[in-house]
């Protein structure tokens, strides 16, 4: 558990010098819990700040917040807007893994941005306004920067993946392909990491602010593009950019601001690494719920978003039509067999092909949410009306799961049985192997059948929505071998 809100208040007054009023929780990220307060300075002058807070204790994180707080100076000095820092680890008395910015006027829910008639004009200038932001971020030199390490992409997800003890065949199927298809380097640049609709502050004239850089670091400037345009970010809207904006716009405001050429095919390879990155950070996060670091019903609810960042996967590689699929059927029973090589069963407790978090698992997180007391005591405010619909979701999973699970699992084990395997963990060690002969197709149908199911259960609108358009349909493109 963390501080408590009078805890907080109490940490903040010290570390600010000043009395500390109204502090109040507003709807975030599952990395970090975001609230607003006010700091009466000594000559009664009221400031409205935000404070951002590692979930867990922060230990080990002082360090990631001083950069964060680095890159934000570095990135208004770019011309890139974002908010004032006031205070980081380092202040005296401010715990590891908190940063103190300045309150900034503006939007940042998605589905209002992109819905509601108040911020039209913003949805019209928001697309070439985000080129402009991400040609000045990718200015930003990275060896400026402590705490930006070159990586290769390619080597997190599978290591992840292992280290949670969290077996995706179609995770695997979607590295193999990345691998099989991957562009010539590009240039190494500041990379924020996490630039989408959601983490962007708007206002009736457009972009106010560009906020949450935890996860920066230094990369391929496509990488922020590629994230943008992934459809876990589209929130419903109809458009690739962030779900209001088309990408011809993006890349030419871009390139004439300064930030270079970039080609549509290297933005879809981005395109479909965000969608594996996307599905390994939900796993990630449903392992802090799992494991007990930070017991949240919001962090269990995301462990059974997997699947849509599976389906995402199948779709944009041509693997299944975009459009409607929200009837269970027998499709995706492949004829093709393959000698099934040794490998562990699955535990009992965990339902093929729903994983974890079980739905007993997912039970016991909502009622530990209403045994703590959280529901309803949090008021009307944005960040307990967000939990509270997350339970009510988390149940409505579960019901659909008793109601279709048995039929689904046997669908899926039918699925396993034709391609010549016997359960999930001995198929993602043959994708991983590359023994799969000539059936990697096959494989990739049954996949995409699979997490079809999976969203019946977890999330079934996500079905009739849109996927990407014809122009990003990628198509299996090389062999996976």
């Amino acid at each position: 558990m963390g501080p408590t809100p009078e805890e907080v208040s109490d940490i903040l007054s010290r570390a600010l010098g000043g009395p500390v009023r109204n502090l109040r929780r507003l709807s975030g990220g599952a990395s970090r819990i975001t609230s607003s307060f006010e700091l009466v300075a000594g000559d009664g002058t009221v400031s409205r700040l935000i404070v951002q807070q590692d979930r867990g204790d922060g230990a080990g994180q002082g360090g990631r917040a001083g950069t964060e707080a680095a890159l934000l100076r570095a990135a208004r000095a770019a011309g890139v807007p974002v908010p004032g820092v006031v205070a980081s680890s380092d202040a005296a008395g401010l715990r590891a893994g908190w940063l103190v910015v300045e309150w900034l006027d503006g939007e940042t829910i998605p589905r209002k941005i992109l819905r509601d008639p108040e911020w039209a004009g913003a949805r019209t200038a928001l697309t070439a306004q985000c080129g402009m932001a991400l040609a000045a971020i990718h200015s930003i030199d990275p060896h400026t920067i402590g705490g930006l390490p070159p990586r290769d992409p390619l080597g997190d997800p599978l290591p992840l993946l292992d280290g949670l003890g969290e077996v995706r065949p179609a995770l695997e199927l979607g590295v193999r392909w990345l691998d099989a298809n991957r562009p010539p380097p590009g240039r190494w640049v500041t990379v924020h990491g996490d630039f989408r609709n959601g983490n962007l502050l708007v206002g009736p004239d457009g972009l106010r602010a560009v906020l949450d850089w935890e996860l920066a670091h230094a990369g391929d400037p496509a990488e922020d593009i590629g994230w943008l345009c992934a459809r876990a970010w589209r929130f419903g809207g109809p458009d690739p950019v962030g779900g209001f904006g088309k990408l011809p716009v993006l890349l030419e405001a871009y390139m004439a601001d300064g930030g270079g050429a970039i080609g549509p095919e290297r933005v879809a390879w981005w395109q479909v690494y965000a969608t594996v990155k996307w599905a390994v950070i939900c796993a990630l996060q449903a392992s802090a719920h799992l494991r007990g670091t930070t017991r949240s019903v919001e962090l269990a609810a995301i462990g059974r978003r997997i699947c849509e960042s599976e389906w995402d996967l199948f779709v944009a590689l041509g693997v299944v039509p975009p459009g409607p699929h929200t009837t269970p059927s027998a499709a995706g029973t492949p004829s093709a067999t393959h000698a099934s090589p040794t490998g562990a069963v699955a535990p009992a407790s965990v339902v093929a092909p729903f994983g974890r978090p079980t739905a007993a698992e997912l039970v016991e997180a909502v009622g530990e949410y209403l045994d703590g007391g959280r529901a309803g005591a949090g008021g009307d405010g944005p960040g307990a009306r967000f939990e509270e619909r997350v339970a009510s979701n988390v149940l409505h999973t579960v019901a659909r799961e008793l109601e279709l699970g048995p039929e689904l699992s046997a669908a899926h084990a039918r699925r396993l049985a034709g391609l010549g395997f016997e359960n999930d963990r001995d198929l993602a060690a043959a994708i991983r192997s590359g023994d799969l002969g000539g059936a990697w197709h096959e494989v990739a149908v049954a996949l995409a059948a699979s997490a079809r199911d999976q969203l019946l259960v977890a999330n079934p609108s996500y079905l009739e929505g849109p996927g990407p358009s014809a122009e990003e349909d990628l198509g299996l493109g090389e062999e996976f071998g």
